[in-house]
């Protein structure tokens, strides 16, 4: 049985300082990068919005420009515009810097550095030979109709690779050795790459819990959103808020409306490696909730969390993804809403990468694979909304064992989360569920009462 209790909100456990990601890892990445792909060379595309598949290979992000990583003749050479230069210094890793300004913003300087053609020259692409790129994406075979695959990255870059390979050289598309949610290299995460991503989910977490809390009548959506104290962390996605009567569109930024009690409404921050989201009514708890609020609480709120608390039990090494979406679909059965996208995806540097928990997906949960728990109602009543969004880790008992002893203070954490979970949500988890977020499965539907959440007994 679901029901609202009084049971106040969980220790916010927090990382003091960020895990350093050791420099060994990328180079030990780019390794297996090499020996994956099907060509001689490989040129991993980034820019400000799709910086994650090279930033995984050496730590470098973009900002406002364009790069190429490109491993070529046995050596990883990163081409940059004029801002990225300076940034290059701060790669973990050796690699040569090449400077091409085309990558950079329109009116720059253009007179110095090599073009683009020059640039891939420099780095090892050669005419006869069998290249590949990877992009932000990639497409399944029933997403086009042409003998050649799309490959997603820009057009200008795709074409000087082809220039310079030549008509006895190949192009291939390799992004789906690094994103898909098989044995893609960031569908799986190490204990290091982990700690970090906790770090990031915690902090996440607690900036909303910070929001909810601040949330009231009157106050306008930037002064709710003032109050997770936001430090410049790297971003995964927008920040987020929205308040009304409908609150339609979740994915707003916030505005300087005014609150108003009654209201609908929704909140998400997203660093690199965790998001949290939570939605709910600008409402207080009552011991017998009436009229709008109760029929808000019985309809969606409830049957909402229900599939919530069945998905944190539906996780377990082994098991296919589309078994956890069919559950997720029966459980939602009957309730007049469903889940708008996958209910669950991986998560990395990157919000969204892919995910095995799909209709039919035979893919299954392994060890080492970062989830967002996320399941978003397709449909709900004039002025309801309902989210609650975490981050998670999935370990087996190797991998358990490591972060444990490389990590304590977050093994910590985790098991504490983990208790909070069993013991005062009612959630029963697999020995492999590693709550990252500092508020998993917290889910407070009515915002001026914080410490009122839905719990199973």
């Amino acid at each position: 049985m679901i029901g609202l209790e009084h049971v106040g909100v969980p220790p916010l456990l927090v990382p003091d300082e960020q895990p350093v990601l050791p420099a060994y890892e990328y180079e030990q990445r780019l390794a297996v990068l090499r020996e994956r792909v099907e060509a001689e060379a490989a040129v991993v595309y980034a820019d400000r919005e799709h910086f994650a598949n090279l930033s995984f290979f050496c730590g470098f992000d973009p900002r406002f420009e364009e790069a190429l990583l490109v491993m070529a003749e046995g050596r990883p050479t990163l081409i940059v515009a004029n801002e990225g230069l300076s940034l290059a210094s701060l790669v973990p890793i050796s690699v040569e810097v090449v400077h091409c300004p085309s990558l950079g913003l329109m009116g720059q300087d253009r007179s110095h550095g090599l073009s683009l053609v020059g640039a891939l020259h420099e780095a090892g692409i050669r005419a006869g030979m069998r290249a590949s790129v990877v992009g932000w994406k990639y497409f399944e075979p029933d997403e086009w109709s042409s003998e050649t695959k799309p490959i997603a990255a820009p057009a200008f870059i795709v074409d000087s690779i082809r220039e310079l390979v030549g008509a006895d050289g190949a192009l291939l598309d390799a992004t789906e050795v690094v994103m898909n949610p098989r044995d893609g290299l960031r569908s799986v995460s190490s204990a290091d790459q982990i700690a970090v991503f906790e770090w990031s989910a915690a902090r996440a977490s607690h900036a909303v819990a910070s929001i909810v809390d601040a949330a009231e009548p009157g106050l306008s959506e930037r002064q709710a959103v003032a109050a997770m104290a936001y430090v410049g962390d790297p971003l995964s996605a927008h920040i987020m808020f929205a308040s009304g009567p409908e609150v339609a569109v979740g994915l707003r930024s916030p505005t300087d409306r005014r609150i108003e009690l009654g209201d609908a409404a929704t909140t998400a921050v997203g660093f690199w490696g965790g998001l949290c989201c939570r939605a709910g009514l600008v409402e207080r708890a009552t011991p017998k909730p009436r009229g709008h609020a109760a029929d808000y609480l019985e309809r969606l709120a409830i049957p909402y969390w229900q599939a919530i608390a069945t998905w944190y039990e539906s996780i377990e090494l082994g098991k296919a993804g589309g078994e956890v979406d069919l559950t997720i679909r029966a459980t939602l059965e009957g309730t007049g809403f469903g889940s708008a996208l996958n209910p669950g995806h991986l998560t990395h540097l990157d919000e969204w990468v892919h995910t095995p928990i799909r209709p039919g997906s035979r893919d299954p949960i392994r060890s080492g694979m970062c989830f967002q728990c996320d399941i978003i109602p397709d449909r709900a009543g004039p002025g309801w909304a309902a989210n609650c969004e975490d981050t998670l880790g999935v370990a087996d008992a190797d991998l358990r064992a490591e972060l444990a002893e490389r990590h304590p203070e977050m093994w910590l954490r985790v098991q504490a989360r983990r208790e909070f979970m069993r013991d005062t949500l009612g959630i029963a988890l697999a020995d492999e569920i590693l709550p990252l977020s500092a508020t998993p499965a917290y889910f407070a539907p009515f915002w001026l009462s914080p410490d009122h959440a839905l719990v199973s007994s």
